[in-house]
């Protein structure tokens, strides 16, 4: 599990979606790579891609459907799972708040 980003510019101003249920900040790395960090508290989201996404996750847990899935797939604390570009997915939290890193492919 990543514990530690460094060399990063930080954008100050949050990211907040869906009434506040997901709030996230922007990095940007040394070497341009692109990244998010957040929070989604206990709901049900709907997420649109442009690039593809690998969500990690740094605390809590959560459960994802990929567009075109039936199935929901639980992840957890250091565990990763991948979105396609140009496709959406549903994430569900019911517990304690799933902190993440959004990176960004």
């Amino acid at each position: 599990m990543t514990e530690t980003l460094n060399s990063v510019a930080v954008a100050t101003k949050a990211n907040v979606y869906f009434d506040g249920k997901c709030v996230s900040h922007s990095l940007t790395l040394a070497d341009g790579t692109r990244k998010s960090v957040g929070v989604i508290l206990p709901s049900t989201l709907t997420f649109n891609t442009g690039a593809p996404e690998i969500m990690e996750g740094t605390g809590g847990a959560c459960e994802y459907l990929l567009s075109g899935s039936t199935e929901w797939q639980k992840s957890g604390v250091g565990q990763k799972f991948s979105v396609p570009g140009d496709s959406s997915f549903q994430i569900r939290v019911t517990g304690e708040p799933y902190s993440y890193i959004c990176h960004f492919g």
